[in-house]
């Protein structure tokens, strides 16, 4: 009879080494099949997301059609790769928005005086005190719906956040020492900024903003979820999610599948801006 082999420690760790990596690597598949489908969405699935065929209607998942269909017939698996471009441009978007603003506050606060300072810190708290999604609404509510209306509003919901972190890091950053030693040295303002301060700064934004764009998908697919975003028969997820819960009962298939695209696009992002944060401490 063989005897029993136990695994070395170096195995061991190896073997956990491995399995701690896994979701980084699932991430990181994920998130390069989302920039596909956003890119190039004829690649992972040919056909038209917008084409019906009545006789298909509310057909389960199975080998011809992977998701199922809609009440129209329409193929669900073709929806939501062809409203991954739409969804995640309008989170990209919207964080692109959030991000130029609250660093534009969190400068003006963290470089402007103590004027400014208490200007921008007591907007940033009125905005913080009313919640993002609600934000979002009241800006939806003066703009009007739709899916720019809707990237706008979720954009300028999340800039507050961006303001105090900036705002954080400049002053931080402005107390340091190769900062001191740079006004010594005779270095003027515009230059401490552009060589020291926003470099210094950028990489936690970019970090931040990785974790955003899952946030700000999850806003803008709730306002479609609402009617306030894309409308039907657009291929966005949100827009999809608000068809499908009138056929709940009798088409399960056509909520699940474009909750769980906004469910893992959320944890693909969350994943890598974890991988993100983490190197970027391992540099300071």
């Amino acid at each position: 009879m063989t005897a029993l082999r136990l695994p070395t420690a170096r195995e061991t760790r190896r073997r956990a080494d491995l399995l701690s990596r896994l979701p980084l690597v699932l991430a990181a598949v994920f998130a390069v099949l989302l920039a596909v489908a956003a890119v190039a969405p004829g690649i992972l699935a040919p056909g038209s997301p917008t084409a019906i065929d009545p006789a298909q209607a509310f057909a389960p998942p199975s080998t011809e059609h992977v998701f199922g269909t809609d009440e129209s017939g329409r193929d669900v698996y073709t929806r939501i790769v062809h409203g991954a471009g739409p969804s995640l441009l309008i989170g990209v978007a919207a964080t692109a928005i959030g991000l130029g603003l609250g660093t534009l506050l969190g400068l003006l606060a963290g470089l402007g005086g103590r004027v400014a300072d208490y200007a921008v810190g007591r907007t940033v708290e009125v905005l913080f005190a009313l919640p993002g999604l609600l934000l979002a609404l009241l800006v939806i509510v003066l703009v009007g719906p739709g899916p720019v209306p809707a990237t706008i509003a979720v954009g300028l919901s999340s800039a507050p956040g961006y303001a105090r972190l900036v705002r954080g890091q400049v002053i931080g950053i402005r107390a340091t020492g190769y900062v001191e030693a740079a006004r010594v040295l005779g270095h003027g303002r515009t230059r401490i900024l552009a060589r020291t301060i926003v470099p210094n700064t950028a990489r936690q934004l970019l970090v931040l903003a990785t974790l955003g764009i899952g946030q700000a998908i999850v806003w803008a697919s709730t306002l479609s979820f609402l009617g306030l975003g894309t409308e039907p028969p657009a291929p966005e997820w949100g827009a999809m999610l608000n068809a499908g819960r009138t056929y709940l009962q009798v088409a399960w298939w056509m909520t699940v599948f474009p909750g769980l695209a906004i469910v893992g696009t959320i944890l693909a992002a969350t994943v890598l801006g974890r991988a993100l944060e983490r190197r970027a401490g391992g540099l300071r």
